[in-house]
């Protein structure tokens, strides 16, 4: 616990004068004040984030961490969960969806079995095994306290890695057949409201099932009885090993002044998580898109981030905060490379 707290020491509130000088080129910029909408604020909140006016990114990542869940021995997912190992063999293989958009965007695909229930060989994997995929929650907890921090401190070490490679933008990926019971479980417990209101279909069931997940999730936090006041007791009990990994990263990236991009739902939760072990970690972090689950709304109003995108996407891997990386890049290249009203002989507005 330690080591997690000194890495949550580090994170810094955004740079102001940094935010300052950037709002007073955006107003010099050969455009009526404003009109670049939301793109304008990108451009100051990379400022602050970075502690440079005129910030730039160089190389992006996705981190797609992968992990099982025994919770789906009770029903709760469309698939089994011999899918998880078979679509990280496919992100490996450079087939699945984050890859196609991660090329697209010229953002490096980091793949980490951090729970995977398989044995996985491949040279391009990242094998950080804390355990094979979490117990089922509805009987017992999730995972110990310990093997939460271990995820997290999984997390934190890639993020480390990728900087010293010069990686300076992150989007949060995953893919673990169970996820989105785990990541409702977290949001209703966080947010302290009923299951039924933040769970949905995730890979696609049908009424009847989605009811039994929602019944599952409540006999989870019921059982388990976690403590909202501890984040980490939270995590551990009805949390997924690799949601505890997303955490580490957004709490290590934070701390080195790295923009994070969140996915969807589940990504999203391991923001919530990892703002709730430390509030300040809010203004690093961009809402890649609104995804089509019931909860994950909720959570982007709770930390305050209004999603880039609403392409009705419930996929996961990372693919909507990749696809937002070309929006955040348009808003730095605009905000750099635009001519100001002097440099263009261009009249201001007339006061």
């Amino acid at each position: 616990m330690i080591e997690l707290q000194t890495i949550i020491d580090r994170i810094a509130p955004l740079d102001a004068g940094s935010e300052e000088q950037a709002c007073s080129r955006q107003s010099q910029l050969t455009k009526p004040a404003g009109s670049l909408g939301r793109l304008e604020e990108i451009a100051v909140q990379f400022a602050g984030i970075t502690g440079n006016a005129l910030p730039v990114v160089q190389q992006r990542a996705v981190v797609v961490m992968a992990a099982d869940h025994g919770v789906t021995a009770e029903g709760v997912s469309a698939y089994p969960k011999d899918v998880t190992p078979q679509m990280v063999l496919n992100f490996l293989a450079g087939g699945a969806a984050i890859n196609v958009l991660a090329r697209q965007a010229n953002a490096v695909v980091t793949v980490v079995d951090i729970g995977v229930a398989a044995d996985l060989q491949h040279p391009q994997l990242l094998s950080r095994k804390v355990r094979y995929g979490t117990a089922n929650m509805a009987q017992e907890p999730a995972m110990s306290q310990q093997e939460a921090l271990q995820a997290i401190k999984v997390g934190v070490d890639i993020v480390e890695s990728l900087a010293a490679r010069g990686v300076d933008l992150i989007a949060t990926g995953e893919m673990g057949i169970g996820n989105t019971t785990a990541a409702s479980a977290l949001t209703a417990c966080l947010l302290n409201v009923p299951a039924e209101q933040v769970t949905g279909r995730g890979t696609g069931i049908d009424d009847q099932q989605l009811a039994h997940k929602v019944r599952i999730i409540e006999r989870a936090i019921a059982h388990n009885h976690p403590d909202i006041d501890r984040p980490l007791d939270v995590l551990a009990k009805i949390g997924g090993l690799e949601i505890a990994g997303l955490v580490g990263v957004i709490l290590a990236a934070a701390a080195r002044r790295i923009p994070v991009v969140l996915d969807g739902f589940i990504s999203s939760a391991a923001g919530l998580v990892a703002y709730a072990l430390c509030p300040a970690v809010k203004g690093y972090l961009l809402a890649g898109h609104v995804s089509v689950e019931r909860g994950h709304r909720l959570i982007l109003e709770k930390l305050g981030l209004e999603p880039l995108l609403n392409l009705q996407l419930r996929l996961g891997e990372g693919t909507g905060a990749v696809l937002a990386m070309h929006i955040i890049e348009g808003a730095l290249r605009t905000h750099l490379e635009m001519s100001t009203f002097a440099d263009a002989g261009v009249s201001d507005k007339i006061e």
